[in-house]
């Protein structure tokens, strides 16, 4: 698995469902197998197991949600919000980055 690793755009979400504290009822993993969620493994198969977890995310109304749950309790397996652990390390680091560099952050620091 070689080659730069492309994460994903996740645009917001419009849907009629009402998005709450019980996020995951509008799942649309709900109803799959948890496993397929979970593989195992650099694998082809594992990679194939993963898109095809993805394809359940790309429709889900909760994605997004889903995506900064993960993101905030620093989910270190498993697709959550159509993303691998790769990707959402990515999207954490990029966050520090910006973090540090926003107006008020550590290099924004003016001398007296």
């Amino acid at each position: 698995m070689g080659g730069r690793m492309t994460i994903p755009y996740i645009p917001a979400q419009r849907s009629d469902t009402p998005v709450t504290g019980a996020w995951r009822v509008h799942a649309a993993c709900r109803r799959a197998d948890p496993r397929l969620f979970f593989a195992a493994g650099p694998s082809e198969a594992a990679f194939a197991q993963a898109a095809q977890a993805k394809r359940i995310c790309a429709g889900c109304p909760v994605r997004a949600v889903c995506l900064e749950w993960a993101l905030t309790t620093e989910r270190e397996i498993g697709v959550w919000g159509g993303t691998v652990p790769e990707e959402r390390r990515a999207l954490r680091a990029e966050r520090c980055a910006l973090s540090a560099v926003a107006p008020g952050g550590p290099r924004d620091h003016q001398p007296g």
